[in-house]
């Protein structure tokens, strides 16, 4: 953490906002962290040997509320300083990772919409990405003497070997040509194919002359293909960054469920087997969504039996951090005064003489807490966090008023999983998300067999 030093305004105030509003702030994150040490040794090395050319798979399991996706965020800031790309998004009705209807095609664009480099840690980097990729083969070609477009087409050789590659290598050599003729149309089509915003393969082929689009089926192979070429523009690897994988572990429809988690077989097997480079890949999900026999991962027989946990760091009642598998271990009671620590110092901008609240009254709060909620305020600390953000703000707004008085009336609700409330098949029921509490469709799985008498007992 960088202590002893001011935090910018635009930082304080997003981790400010997110925290009362229970997120997960995209930026100023290394000012709050605490905790997780091992945890995050462990992915700081998935993330060098995805630099070295290899590939990582991790599912990051926590309770709801616990911090799977503050820790996602982490790794993801400290990807970007190890000069990774980036892409991430949440897993809801709508997008999945196999699907018929389209779904799948919509997770891709989220992850693209969402691209991130160092350079643009905000997303909306594949314009970047593109002319970084440009602007290094015209230094080749002028070192060189030799024509921009035969050393883009020499770089991307490479990439014909993957399923999708000479399309796509023909989508980069249309940007360089709309780049260099001033034809905002032709550079406008690849960015769209490389989005995954074709819809019929005759658009694509009247605008770039190309005879495949970005589909369903085709998800996975073009994230390889956009790994690699993330490494030829001069960036170390991509990390793959999906949460909210309970919305898989939610679909109704036995044959969907088991399709997406067929495809996070594909994944898993690639990148422990060594077929994938330069690729990493991290699941944020919970322990129902991996362990449940009936709907989760572990109803899967072939996940099953690859996750499964090491039986002798059972028998010794440690942590095997080396597993696919990493569970995020509750905060302890200390832990959380640190962050309350943090957050206090966030809110002060590092000036102990501007601190809202003494020490004294960190501990008041907590015991506060402890005694209203009991141990749930550390290992799901979302809400105890959200009114602490609360009190600070008030008394920011109010100085006049005494701490003593307040931390009495403070009420922290107990955190619920609604994930765990399955969807309707007729997308009736209320999904209770976090993703905005959009309500499934069954679209392109609609023939598929409900499974819900597997709950009906006499």
């Amino acid at each position: 953490m960088p202590a002893k030093t001011k935090i910018r305004p635009r930082e304080r105030a997003a981790v400010i906002q997110s925290l009362r509003a229970g997120v997960t702030p995209r930026i100023g994150l290394e000012y709050i962290q605490v905790g997780r040490a091992k945890e995050v040794k462990a992915l700081i090395e998935d993330l060098n040997r995805i630099s070295e050319g290899g590939s990582a798979f991790r599912l990051i399991i926590g309770d709801f509320g616990a911090g799977k996706s503050f820790f996602l965020q982490l790794i993801r800031y400290a990807a970007l300083e190890m000069g990774l790309v980036v892409i991430n998004a949440d897993l809801a009705p709508d997008r999945r990772l196999y699907a018929a209807g389209g779904q799948a095609r919509s997770l891709y664009q989220e992850l693209t919409r969402n691209l991130s480099t160092r350079a643009h840690p905000e997303g909306n980097a594949m314009i970047p990405l593109v002319e970084k990729f440009i602007t290094e083969q015209r230094r080749i070609a002028d070192a060189e003497g030799r024509k921009v477009e035969d050393v883009i087409k020499d770089r991307l050789s490479s990439l014909s070997e993957l399923v999708g590659g000479y399309d796509f290598a023909q989508v980069i050599a249309a940007y360089w040509e709309g780049y260099n003729t001033g034809n905002d149309e032709l550079k406008n089509a690849a960015v769209r194919y490389l989005r995954g915003e074709y819809a019929t393969k005759t658009e694509a082929r009247r605008d770039l002359n190309v005879r495949t689009i970005i589909d369903d089926a085709s998800v996975y192979d073009h994230l390889k293909l956009l790994a690699r070429f993330v490494c030829q523009a001069g960036f170390k690897g991509l990390l793959v960054n999906l949460d909210e994988m309970v919305n898989l572990y939610k679909l109704p429809s036995q044959r969907a469920r088991s399709s997406n988690y067929e495809q996070i077989l594909r994944i898993l097997n690639d990148c422990l087997q060594g077929s994938a480079e330069h690729l990493g890949f991290l699941l944020g999900g919970t322990p129902e969504f991996l362990m449940d026999p009936r709907k989760g991962l572990y109803s899967y027989e072939a996940l099953h039996s690859r996750l499964a946990e090491n039986t002798f760091a059972q028998i010794a009642g440690v942590t095997d951090y080396h597993g696919p598998i990493l569970t995020l271990q509750n905060l302890a009671p200390e832990e959380l005064y640190v962050l309350l620590c943090n957050i206090r110092n966030v809110f002060a901008n590092y000036d102990e003489s501007k601190y809202l609240l003494p020490d004294e009254a960190l501990t008041a709060f907590l015991q506060h807490c402890s005694k209203h909620v009991g141990d749930a305020y550390f290992r799901t600390p979302r809400n105890t966090i959200k009114a602490f953000v609360d009190l600070l703000s008030v008394l920011e707004q109010n100085p006049e008023l005494k701490w003593q008085s307040l931390i009495a009336q403070v009420k922290v609700a107990n955190e619920t999983d609604p994930s765990l409330v399955s969807l309707d098949q007729d997308g009736a029921g209320d999904s209770g998300s976090e993703n905005g509490g959009k309500v499934f469709s069954a679209g392109a799985d609609a023939d598929d067999e409900d499974d819900d008498l597997t709950d009906f007992k006499l």
